[in-house]
């Protein structure tokens, strides 16, 4: 697979930071390719084009991949000039994902609305598609039937790894069906993400999972309701592990839930399905399952904090007056006393209820302003702390905040390695650990030529830096963008940005 030298540099660059954080010499990573060091010097420093399946064998070797290998598209991004207007927050992909897991319980017919058309549901609705499930689409609705036997040994196996949400198909099928296998679950590469909670909590209640190459084995055999205490404080291994409660009959009690907008989301659904569920919102979830689910309903998706933090961190580093409209403050509210501390000027409207008659909602107006470091550290917490996905907005905001910014992501292994690639565009971004980041600012960004990191929220800051960065970038293989952003390049583009989206091969 060839790519220009711009490309094969920013790849090099990638493989060299992520063989860096395993701790590997050149030799020894040359070793583990049975290559030898010099050509390993060549990878990093862009001078060697890299093939599909030297791609995959490096990812192998250093245990998570380091580009995605797809053909997709590129965006020529004009940028260095302030945005102006109005833009209305769309439903949370990540909520959609759950609600589209738990919907399976149901055996009468589901009606979902404020599902975001973005590459992750596109890759549900071809796994469903492929296990019997029929789902009609109409606008940003589905209507999803599914079937009195599904038809798993027929799933789509490249759909289901291309999705971190496959896992929580687990305890949704388990109300459904007593033993099966499900192809392996993906999502985006950021170090060890292992599927510990999932598996703990299942097997609290009685299922067993195993992993092996032909996928996930679950037997839910001896499946019945019980008390669970969650390994980890995990949005989706609580979601799965509520899913199964769900559809077992009697009482369940999930200790140190995780308590997130999507999860509140799943729980409101299940209640609108007959199925008792108590303590939503906080750590700990009372859960009446039922043996059979059999009802008609209709279910209205929460928006998304994640995207309303993407156009604040967008408003703040290219100095623009915005209005976001739609945004779920309860899921906001730390990141924005934040962001005032750093001496962002916004202004908060009164609330309103999403259509889902649950989710507060306000409009916030967003203005120029000068930004300072804060004084402490930023790092994320389990709901009602800062999301861990609004983490990474921070660092493009901190590239413009006068002094020195210090970045804790702590929860995920390698993630804050992404982050250096805002260097590219000039930032001054010092990787301390794997895990933590100091960002000197402010500092005037330039444009560049950047592949995509493979992982939703890293890529995404690097599009926030470039609107602001003078000159035309270009960012490669969007592919991990388009997982969680519905239709991007023309909502940005409303709003004065000047985004060419290009054709072509990348990593």
């Amino acid at each position: 697979m060839k790519r220009n030298s711009h490309e094969r540099e920013g790849v090099g660059q990638l493989i060299r930071r992520a063989r860096e954080a395993r701790g590997l010499s050149q030799q020894e990573f040359a070793e583990a390719l049975r290559t030898s060091q010099s050509a390993v010097a060549r990878m990093e420093r862009g001078g060697q084009n890299l093939s599909t399946a030297l791609l995959e064998k490096i990812g192998g070797v250093l245990g998570r991949r380091v580009v995605e290998v797809t053909s997709g598209l590129d965006f020529a991004i004009h940028g260095g000039h302030p945005l102006h207007g109005k833009v209305t927050i769309n439903s949370s992909k990540n909520g959609a994902m759950g609600l589209l897991c738990a919907s399976i319980l149901n055996r009468g017919t589901t009606v979902l609305h404020g599902i975001p058309r973005v590459e992750e549901t596109a890759r549900m609705k071809e796994l469903f598609s492929s296990l019997g499930i029929a789902v009609r689409e109409f606008g940003s609705s589905w209507e999803i039937k599914t079937p009195k036997h599904f038809s798993l040994p027929k799933a789509n196996a490249a759909a289901a790894r291309k999705m971190r949400s496959t896992l929580m198909l687990l305890g949704a099928l388990a109300g459904r069906k007593k033993k099966f296998v499900l192809p392996g679950a993906g999502g985006c590469a950021m170090g060890e993400r292992t599927n510990i909670a999932h598996v703990r909590g299942l097997e609290s209640l009685g299922l067993r999972l195993k992993e092996s190459s032909a996928g996930l084995h679950l037997d839910a055999r001896k499946a019945r309701a019980g008390e669970v205490v969650l390994y980890e404080m995990s949005d989706t291994a609580t979601e799965n592990v509520l899913m199964a409660a769900a559809g077992l009959p009697g009482k369940t009690v999930i200790r140190f839930a995780a308590s997130n907008y999507m999860v509140q989301d799943v729980g409101n659904f299940l209640r609108a399905l007959g199925v008792g569920v108590d303590g939503i919102g906080t750590a700990t979830l009372t859960v009446d399952g039922l043996p059979e689910i059999r009802r008609d309903v209709e279910y209205f998706n929460s928006e998304d904090p994640t995207e309303a933090m993407f156009f604040l961190s967008i408003a703040a580093v290219t100095h623009s007056r915005l209005t976001l409209r739609r945004c779920p403050i309860d899921f906001l509210e730390l990141e924005l006393v934040r962001l005032r501390e750093m001496g962002l000027r916004f202004k908060t409207g009164r609330r309103y209820r999403s259509d889902n008659n649950i989710t507060d909602l306000v409009d916030i107006d967003v203005f120029p302003s000068a930004l300072k470091a804060p004084p402490v550290k930023i790092h994320a917490q389990p709901y009602p702390g800062i999301n861990t996905d609004n983490l990474p907005f921070f660092a493009p905001i901190a590239t413009q905040a006068a002094g020195t910014t210090l970045i804790h992501d702590w929860m995920w292994e390698n993630r804050a390695i992404y982050f250096t690639e805002l260097n590219r565009l000039g930032a001054k971004v010092r990787l301390a650990d794997p895990h933590r980041v100091f960002i000197e600012g402010p500092t005037e960004l330039s444009a560049a030529q950047v592949v995509c990191p493979p992982a939703l929220r890293p890529a995404t800051i690097i599009l926030v830096a470039m609107l602001a960065a003078e000159g035309t970038s270009i960012l490669r293989n969007v592919y991990s963008i388009n997982r969680g952003y519905e239709d991007i390049v023309a909502r940005l583009n409303r709003l004065g940005a000047k985004i060419e989206i290009l054709s072509g091969i990348a990593a």
